[in-house]
């Protein structure tokens, strides 16, 4: 009888400090003025936030704050997503975007947009919250049924998974003349974001802290599934309650936002590499991490082609491209050695 060892997380490199999260905090603080100061409307630049006339609150209050909370809760929970999938399927090159967890929920917005096309934003979430969940059930399925799981190997499955179905939602879009809100589902961009149409994202806090209150757990069946059983946890159960945090944050965020690639598996893994691989310590700064980038891609956006603006999901994609090509260059170096 042979038994086979996973190794276990990488150890941890110093931990998470409170300084960590008032440097974070502090950043993010200078990067939300930034973007409150910018936008379409000149009358409020920087140097009018404080304090600010009547008509200049209405204009923050209506499209500038509900922006930003928005680019903060998108940032923060698609890299906390990628967090928790990267360490409960054990590979390094699991996120949303690469599982076919996004494509699934883009699939079910446009089911819902066909059946249910008067209906509230709420409704076309819960639709596409279901379809992510049984999007990413399918994937973790595929996975057990491969040999090799090196992490390239399981990026590349999970690509080709996205492929096909982005590739039936553009048949059925094409079908029922329809291509035309795929570029709005599948391109992340918070230039519509106004008061009355980002509050579905709150659903997010409330996920999150759920994903916190787990995060031990998710650091252990990462270990796993004779792991975890042999210290008394329940394996399969921990393993979809990860899979329905992952897939109502990531369904939540393209309902609202867009999809915006790479997010989820860039800010993990450099994080991760920074601090280890235990998430509840890591999970903080990973929030923060991500609701940094998404919003300095959105204030360089703005600043780019003033007063026109390029959408998020463009720079995060050129920019995550361009990590994840090295951190597959990375892996396949230390795989050499």
């Amino acid at each position: 009888m042979t038994t086979t060892t996973r190794p276990a997380p990488a150890p941890s490199r110093g931990g998470v400090r409170a300084v960590h999260l008032w440097i974070g905090v502090a950043v993010l603080a200078v990067g939300g003025y930034l973007s409150l100061g910018i936008g379409a409307a000149t009358s409020v630049g920087i140097g009018d936030l404080f304090p600010p006339t009547q008509s200049e609150w209405h204009i923050l209050a209506t499209s500038r704050i509900p922006r930003l909370m928005a680019v903060l809760m998108a940032g923060a929970s698609l890299s906390v997503a990628g967090l928790i999938m990267q360490r409960i399927t054990a590979n390094r090159f699991v996120s949303p975007s690469t599982s076919g967890t996004v494509e699934a929920a883009v699939l079910g917005i446009l089911i819902a947009t066909m059946f249910f096309n008067s209906t509230s934003l709420v409704v076309k979430m819960l639709i596409a919250i279901i379809t992510a969940i049984l999007g990413t059930m399918i994937f973790l399925q595929m996975l057990q049924r491969i040999q090799h799981r090196e992490g390239i190997v399981v990026a590349l499955v999970g690509l080709m998974y996205g492929g096909v179905l982005a590739a039936i939602t553009t048949f059925v879009a094409y079908q029922r003349d329809m291509v035309q809100y795929l570029d709005i589902w599948t391109t992340g961009s918070f230039s519509g974001i106004l008061e009355g149409r980002y509050e579905p994202l709150y659903t997010v806090l409330v996920v999150g802290v759920i994903g916190y209150l787990f995060a031990d757990r998710f650091t252990v069946i990462g270990m796993g599934e004779s792991f975890a059983t042999n210290l008394g946890l329940n394996y399969k159960r921990l393993l979809y309650i990860g899979l329905i945090v992952v897939s109502v944050m990531a369904a939540v965020v393209v309902v609202v936002v867009g999809a915006i690639p790479f997010l989820g598996l860039i800010v993990p893994n450099v994080v991760t590499l920074l601090m280890g691989d235990n998430v509840k310590k890591v999970l903080p700064v990973t929030a923060l991490a991500g609701a940094g980038f998404v919003l300095a891609c959105d204030v360089a956006g703005r600043m780019i082609t003033y007063p026109y603006e390029i959408p998020v999901a463009t720079i995060a994609g050129v920019i995550g491209g361009v990590v994840f090509i090295w951190l597959i260059l990375r892996s396949a170096k230390g795989a050499a050695v």
